[in-house]
């Protein structure tokens, strides 16, 4: 059995879900997600715990049940508390700015690149822009903005120039080595 999908979900106080069939709606202080699910997983509400069932032991529902369990485990931190990712901007000259809600990164290149945030997505700087925190309710969308930011200039092995993840190790390579003479 999925040791991960057997797991009930705790409501938080302010959190509240509605089933709807295949469809699950949370809603919390930071806001309202929702996902549909496969429709060979049954879900419900007892007791002030979410609980997803499935109705074999294939091991297509094995995973289908850990999945399930895991994007709403994640949809109900979300409303609660939210997801934060961190970027650090290594580099001379690189930093970050906002401009109004966007996000305005000077990267080494000829001009500034406005990034807007999308919808539900809040940007922070901090040490003088060469700290960005992304945060949101919805974790896949936090997680792909910071990867979207990352692509902008992603860091390389030999000076270590560009943004990386705050928890990413850069391995280093030694360059060249000089001229014999």
């Amino acid at each position: 059995m999925s040791r991960i999908g057997k797991k009930p979900i705790p409501l938080p106080a302010k959190v509240n879900a509605t089933i709807n069939k295949q469809d699950v709606t949370v809603k919390g202080p930071k806001g309202e997600l929702k996902v549909t699910i496969h429709p060979e997983m049954a879900i419900k509400q007892e007791e002030g715990n979410i609980v997803v069932e499935r109705p074999t032991d294939q091991a297509r529902h094995k995973a289908l049940h850990g999945l399930t369990r895991a994007l709403v485990a994640n949809m109900v931190t979300g409303v609660s508390t939210g997801f934060r990712r961190t970027l650090m901007i290594e580099g001379v000259g690189y930093t970050s700015d906002m401009r109004g809600k966007d996000l305005v990164l000077k990267l080494g290149y000829s001009h500034e690149i406005v990034f807007p945030p999308p919808a539900g997505i809040s940007f922070e700087l901090e040490d003088r822009g060469r700290v960005i925190h992304i945060d949101g309710a919805d974790k896949q969308v936090v997680g792909q903005t910071a990867a979207n930011i990352r692509e902008l200039r992603p860091p390389e092995p030999y000076k270590g120039k560009g943004v990386r993840y705050s928890d990413e190790t850069i391995r280093r390579k030694a360059g060249k080595a000089g001229k014999a003479k």
